[in-house]
């Protein structure tokens, strides 16, 4: 590989265009030289858009590109695993958009390729929301400020009521989302962070607003927009979320964290806690030395560089959330407890 690192992009979505591309070009030695969008009309306005010189017209012709040394992926789950794979078979790093893929399936025969290809990175781009809190959350836990975590308590809500005019995007469309309903993949990958994975998940889930209109056309909706999920956590804790998005005026999103001697919330991006014998909860203050925040492209530069390990979000990761959505999927369907992790089969 050259000491430049030229990029190709494929799929320049709202994240590639606010966060990956302007995040590349703004690295030192980094060139975002190619870019293939749905239509080669879309990546020409995006090139002119970010002076990228080269328009591709399809994303095989990004991976096969001899000049590339690595490309971003910010498509729709349902393509990520093959054009993942074959992105590392022809030589290139990857940058996955999230989620990972659509089902644990694909999400492990990603992480086989990456295993197989150990000269060359694979990254999956993080669940944010939490990025700035989480090392404050992870320190705390480690000092015993909840002391044995009990119960978790995360609820997901716009404040919307049903309407059925509202257009039926590609993430409630199975066909292009996946497994990934109502960003439980995100909710979980957050969750693993800071108390490690579950061991068991059941669910239940309804449509309430089967009908929409999706790319100018009348659509059905073949996913959930109410979900309600339990699940023991490897830690000892049970986890119960609610995700929705059909529950008007119904409070506040965010997650509580209950143990035997603290209590610790995170709503509106902040953070706040109480130890035993508090009677209201506090705000908790995240030092600035402390903060973490989105450096993705830093670290996926870094990481081909050799400079450091991709930890959000490496591709086990990705596999393990993976998993927790299919494993809400099965409880659905099945009406059982599913364990985890998925026993892989044939």
């Amino acid at each position: 590989m050259s000491e430049t690192i030229r990029v190709g992009i494929i799929g320049a979505g709202a994240n590639s265009r606010r966060h990956h591309i302007p995040g590349l070009q703004a690295i030192d030695g980094v060139e975002v030289t190619v870019v293939a969008n749905r239509t080669r009309e879309s990546g020409r306005r995006v090139a002119d858009e970010f002076g990228i010189p080269r328009v591709a017209d399809s994303w095989d012709q990004v991976v096969r590109d001899s000049e590339i040394d690595a490309v971003v992926i910010g498509t729709w789950p349902y393509v990520h695993g093959a054009m993942t794979v074959a992105a590392l078979e022809n030589g290139k790093h990857v940058l996955c958009e999230a989620r990972m893929a659509s089902d644990s399936r694909t999400a492990r025969e990603m992480h086989r390729a990456s295993l197989a290809h150990p000269g060359q990175i694979l990254q999956i781009v993080p669940a944010p929301e939490t990025l700035r809190i989480d090392p404050t959350i992870i320190r705390l836990i480690d000092e015993g400020y909840l002391g044995r975590i009990i119960a978790i308590d995360w609820r997901q809500n716009p404040g919307q009521f049903p309407d059925e005019s509202r257009p039926i995007s590609w993430r409630r469309n199975r066909e292009y989302s996946g497994n990934n309903y109502l960003n439980v993949g995100i909710v979980y990958e957050q969750l693993m962070r800071w108390v490690g994975p579950a061991t068991r998940v059941i669910a239940l889930g309804k449509t309430f607003i089967p009908f929409g209109t999706g790319e100018g056309n009348a659509r059905v909706s073949d996913m959930p927009d109410h979900l309600d999920i339990l699940a023991d956590m490897a830690c000892g804790a049970q986890f119960r979320l609610q995700t929705s998005s059909v529950t008007g005026v119904g409070g506040e999103s965010g997650v509580t964290l209950f143990g035997t001697d603290g209590t610790l919330k995170v709503s509106g991006g902040k953070l706040f806690g109480a130890r035993r014998g508090d009677e209201v909860l506090s705000e908790i203050e995240v030092p600035a030395d402390e903060a973490g925040g989105w450096r993705v492209e830093d670290e996926f530069i870094g990481a081909i560089r050799g400079e450091e390990q991709v930890r959000l979000t490496d591709p086990a990761t990705g596999v393990r959330y993976m998993e927790f959505a299919d494993g809400v999927v099965m409880s659905m369907q099945s009406g059982r407890m599913i364990g985890l992790p998925l026993v892989e089969t044939a």
